[in-house]
């Protein structure tokens, strides 16, 4: 199994990044420098390449336009090692458009750069709410599992259908919901099954993960908290039928899946509601790492993981364990900090490859 792996990426008019090239290597790639720098917009710049977006909130080109750029206009070009071979993919990024080439010719498909992004910051929005939770399970289980994106899509059309025809409360609305019912339950069900299957899949991962980089002292798993049973079609409808009048009384659907909530289970407690936040942090990135092996599990190859500055919310026998495990890591790493002794601890694992950035200069070191 050859790792998929960026090879180097060059960028103009993006944030205060100077279009130069910057090279990667395939494995820790050590992103240096103070605070306000660039560092993290090396990792958000691969970001936008990949998925269009960024994983900053409300951010669009506006936000990502250089204060010095003199057109309207933001370049991206890469070269990524897909399989041992060598891809192109660059972009043009329009106020209006986004524009993709593979090799020199448009491409209408999203690259082939899956990606993991690491910020523990995103642990508190993480722990927020539950449908933060089945935004993040959606989005990365969907990432694995096509059929499990086309049914949700399939689920939130129902369901706003559903939605419409409650707050409409005439006769002829009672009929019609009766008859998209058999459908909902259907997707429902299918919905339920694919995400006890993915937290049977990814918890192995997610026990092991946690021991050996947080504790070997506490137990973690996780739980999906549901009221729908996969297996059983007839109870979903007649719950259905019984919450009808509360639902036509509130006008909008108060069962089903999109009800649903991840528990992550810290030594049987929830740890929404009993552990610190230093507890939830590790239990957080644990889900993450946990997800990258069960991606090469599942896809065949690893992700490409991007970690921003996850040092300074670890005490320091943690992100050296947190090191050992991306030294033994078969993926590819970049990893921004402004912490010295974290990046002496890094360029110990053979191959480290560090990057220096300073007021939107990158070197390569």
């Amino acid at each position: 199994m050859l790792p998929l792996e960026i090879v180097s990426l060059r960028v103009k008019n993006f944030r205060n990044l100077l279009e130069m090239p910057i090279e990667f290597g395939p494995k820790i790639n050590c992103i240096l420098g103070e605070n306000g720098n660039g560092k993290t917009n090396i990792l958000e710049a691969i970001h936008v390449l990949s998925t269009k977006k960024s994983f900053r909130k409300k951010t669009g080109f506006p936000q990502f336009l250089s204060v010095d750029g003199e057109e309207p206009e933001i370049i991206f070009s890469s070269l990524v090692r897909e399989r041992g071979e060598n891809v192109s993919y660059s972009a043009k990024l329009t106020p209006n458009s986004f524009e993709l080439f593979q090799n020199g010719k448009p491409f209408k498909k999203r690259p082939k750069i899956p990606l993991v992004f690491i910020n523990p910051f995103d642990a508190s929005n993480f722990y927020s709410k539950a449908s933060e939770r089945r935004r993040w399970f959606d989005f990365h289980l969907g990432q694995l599992d096509k059929e499990y994106s086309a049914s949700l899509r399939r689920y939130h059309t129902l369901l706003k259908f559903r939605n419409a025809l409650l707050e409409d409360r005439q006769r002829y609305a009672r009929e019609q919901l009766k008859a998209i019912d058999s459908e909902f339950v259907k997707v429902s069900q299918a919905l339920t099954l694919s995400r006890e299957c993915f937290l049977q899949e990814i918890t192995p991962y997610y026990e092991r993960i946690f021991k050996d980089i947080f504790s070997k002292n506490h137990n973690v798993s996780l739980h999906l908290e549901t009221n729908i049973s996969s297996g059983n079609s007839e109870k979903f409808k007649s719950l259905l039928v019984e919450n009808s009048v509360k639902d036509f009384g509130a006008r909008f659907t108060t069962y089903g899946p999109h009800k649903d909530d991840y528990l992550l289970l810290f030594d049987g407690l929830n740890s929404v509601e009993f552990c610190s936040l230093g507890q939830q942090k590790m239990s957080y990135l644990s889900l993450l790492f946990a997800y990258i092996e069960l991606f090469r599990y599942k896809i065949g190859s690893f992700p490409i993981v991007l970690m921003d500055d996850v040092s300074g919310e670890l005490d320091k026998s943690r992100w050296e364990n947190l090191v050992q495990y991306l030294g033994r890591g078969k993926f590819q790493t970049l990893i921004t900090t402004a912490n010295e002794a974290f990046k002496d601890e890094l360029e110990k694992i053979e191959g480290t490859k560090k990057i220096v950035v300073k007021s939107g200069l990158v070197k390569n070191v």
